[in-house]
């Protein structure tokens, strides 16, 4: 589903957001909006998307194919066997959200942990491995 996109009311040099290389740009898109990210719109509209945006509240990512860097600007995305980067999100109950992904075979990476500041912690993984850190706040 495509949400209105009403952000064209902010100024440019105020937005940023990052785009996630994926191979499967609709699975990944798909555990994103899992995590309460709603879709904004993707390219091509008809088809196999190679670029789908995604907002939830005022934070907004970009899922775009892998082979994105390449046809971009002719080099590809991190090499390496790490990630290529970490999402933090924010859920209203952790463990509820927990359950949702683990019934949906999401793996878990780390147990909830309780940070010192008082938010619970914990890690999962998205479609193409990248670790995607889950926390609620003390009262959740």
């Amino acid at each position: 589903m495509t949400a209105p996109d009403d952000r064209s009311h902010q100024p440019m040099q105020e937005r940023a957001f990052p785009l996630v290389y994926a191979e499967r740009v609709p699975v990944t898109a798909g555990f994103y909006e899992r995590l309460g990210f709603t879709r904004l719109r993707q390219n091509p509209p008809e088809g196999e998307p190679t670029y789908i945006a995604l907002a939830r509240g005022t934070a907004e990512l970009a899922v775009v194919c892998a082979d994105w860097p390449v046809t971009r600007y002719g080099s590809p995305a991190g090499t390496g066997t790490g990630p290529r980067f970490e999402m933090f999100v924010l859920v209203d109950d952790l463990d509820t959200t927990l359950k949702e992904l683990a019934d949906g075979g999401v793996p878990l990476l780390r147990a909830p942990v309780e940070m010192p500041w008082g938010e619970r912690i914990a890690y999962v993984t998205d479609p193409d491995g990248n670790p995607v850190a889950l926390a609620a706040g003390p009262h959740s």
